[in-house]
């Protein structure tokens, strides 16, 4: 007979409720309408701001000269701000920082590498030809690309394709996502590897074995576990220290963008090889001569609509609103919520598309789209507060209008940013691969379809880069449309997972759907099981006052019916009368 121990059974009922009590906050935490305590707040929403830096400089110092680079990124901070604002009030009102993106990045390469042949050639023919700026033409594909993210979202293409986007096609799409910035993320750790090492030692440290410590108990804010929840922050805070310091003393010199590239790669180089290369003493400290302000008009003139960037802004804008949509099923993933309905992926992705044309129309070279760096430190802080978010907009306004604060976050060396990039885009690539839980993963037809997508998405992009002329229709415009569509990965992988999924016959079971039996609906189990923490009205509905407005009988038409939610018949229900209390 076993004896009882009644005090080794109190220990373990007592730790089962430390674990349950530790589980709650922390589900607590994830939940949007969160309030995190004020420094708290601040910290995390600075921790946003310093990760979509890490993007701005890849894709900014990518197009743009050295001379302008400062100006031309406070222009984009400024109106990732705005659009961040409009998104988490009126768009899908998920915590996502909006930033420039890889689906603008790799068009205005196209783009640009199709200006200097264009040059090229007019010098041999010796025609003249009236100079333009090539910002302006990256402008005008910033607004076309704008005003596609902003018709597929009213039209509401993109919310009602997601409703048909089962597990194993958002598990090629996430895991592409993340995989698609490997290469531009080792082309910015060469900046430094060891510091590049250094960086991502630091964040696996805080994020992963630090994740349950926390200040000691007479701090008010120890109930929080800190070195996770501000992993990136200080990873990227203590490394730039050590590399100030080995820069003072000369044992280091940083690299711009345009170095790497021309050093480590033969793409684009045509349009960067004239371009000055930037004083390495200003790399890590502000210019005093700087202006301190700097209005965020633009200064170069209005976008040029050519037919070179309207063919580039189609295939950005077509890229970007499909990464969108996976951005927001994976925020919704991370946050333990429920995947977003339609409607507001559809007022998600047309708040989106305003925040490019504001920005291609008032200076900014790209279009701005939803941040898959920033929804994945939502993963490694583990608070997903919409608050926070909102005031991550604000700062990025107030980064916008001081130039000396850009010329400051800016100036982090290049290793820094590329370690953040791999680190934050793993999780996209190992959220994707949780969604096959829910398939048939032994199925013959997942496995290939699966592998086949994941493999040639990266193949294709990789060889289209190396032969850029292999695409020649004789029409200019045509040649730059799909040689950006070919070299985008995510939107390869979304074209050929949903085409294989949707043609290679297989179960409902073995693709992750059930049929409902009442309403003969078929629907993704990923739906079914997930999402119970939070209520979906709460979480995606707009404010009172939007939601009047498009409930209003002359906006429930095209094109506005796809951004406000169905119309729900209340059914009231009544008790079945008992004859047995009836007089007899």
């Amino acid at each position: 007979m076993v004896k009882f121990d009644r005090c080794k059974w109190m220990a373990a009922c007592s730790q089962q409720d430390s674990l349950d009590l530790t589980e709650a906050k922390r589900i607590k935490r994830l939940k949007v309408d969160y309030s995190p305590p004020l420094l708290l707040n601040i910290g995390l929403a600075l921790q946003h701001v310093l990760v979509q830096v890490s993007l701005c400089t890849l894709v900014v110092g990518a197009l743009v000269e050295e001379a302008v680079r400062e100006r031309i990124s406070a222009s984009v901070f400024f109106y990732s701000g705005i659009c961040t604002l409009l998104q988490s009030y009126f768009g899908s009102r998920l915590p996502l920082v909006q930033a420039p993106s890889l689906d603008f990045l790799i068009p205005a390469l196209v783009l640009l590498s199709a200006q200097a042949a264009c040059r090229e050639q007019c010098e041999k023919s010796k025609e003249f030809e009236a100079p333009t700026h090539p910002v302006r033409e990256l402008q005008g594909m910033a607004v076309v690309a704008g005003l596609v993210q902003f018709s597929v979202g009213l039209s509401g293409l993109i919310g009602a394709l997601l409703t048909r986007c089962g597990p194993l096609i958002l598990t090629p799409v996430l895991c592409i996502m993340g995989f698609s910035v490997y290469r531009e993320a080792a082309l910015l750790c060469s900046d430094h590897w060891g510091l590049a090492l250094l960086t991502v030692v630091l964040l696996v440290f805080l994020s992963q074995h630090l994740r349950s410590c926390s200040l000691p108990a007479c701090l008010k804010l120890s109930q929080y576990p800190l070195f996770s929840m501000f992993s990136v922050l200080l990873s990227m805070l203590l490394v730039w220290a050590v590399c100030a310091t080995l820069f003072h003393y000369g044992y280091i010199r940083p690299h711009s963008v345009p170095e790497l590239l021309l050093k480590k790669t033969n793409f684009s180089t045509t349009q960067i090889q004239d371009w000055d290369v930037p004083n390495s003493s200003s790399l890590l400290f502000t210019d005093p001569t700087t202006p301190w302000l700097n209005p965020p008009l633009t200064g170069l003139g209005l976008p040029l609509l050519s037919g070179r960037s309207i063919a580039a802004g189609v295939a950005a804008g077509l890229s970007s609103s499909l990464s969108s949509q996976a951005v927001y099923v994976l925020t919704a993933r991370l946050l333990k919520a429920p995947t977003p309905p339609a409607q507001a992926c559809n007022r998600g992705l047309s708040m989106e598309g305003l925040g490019s044309i504001l920005a291609g129309l008032l200076g900014a070279p790209v279009g701005l789209c939803s941040s898959v760096a920033n929804a994945c430190t939502l993963g490694l802080s583990q608070c997903g507060s919409r608050g926070t978010v909102q005031l991550a907009g604000v700062m990025l306004l107030i980064l916008g209008v001081f130039l000396r604060l850009t010329q400051l976050l800016t100036s982090i060396p290049l290793a820094i940013h590329g370690a953040v990039l791999s680190m934050t885009y793993t999780v996209a690539t190992a959220t994707g691969i949780t969604y096959l839980q829910y398939t048939d993963v032994d199925s013959g037809r997942n496995i290939f379809n699966t592998g086949f997508t994941v493999f040639m998405s990266l193949v294709l992009p990789c060889w289209f880069r190396m032969r850029s002329d292999f695409i020649y229709t004789g029409e200019p415009s045509l040649d730059i449309f799909l040689q950006s569509c070919l070299m985008l990965p995510v939107f390869l992988v979304s074209f050929l997972a949903f085409f294989l999924d949707h043609t290679v016959s297989g179960t409902l079971c073995e693709r992750g759907f059930e049929q409902d039996q009442d309403t003969k609906k078929i629907r993704s189990l990923a739906d079914k099981q997930h999402g119970a923490s939070q209520s979906q009205e709460g979480m995606y509905e707009p404010p009172e006052l939007v939601r009047r407005v498009l409930s209003l009988p002359g906006l429930r038409v095209i094109p506005f019916f796809a951004c406000s939610s169905p119309d729900i018949d209340k059914i009231v229900e009544t008790s079945p009368e008992m004859s047995s209390l009836l007089p007899q």
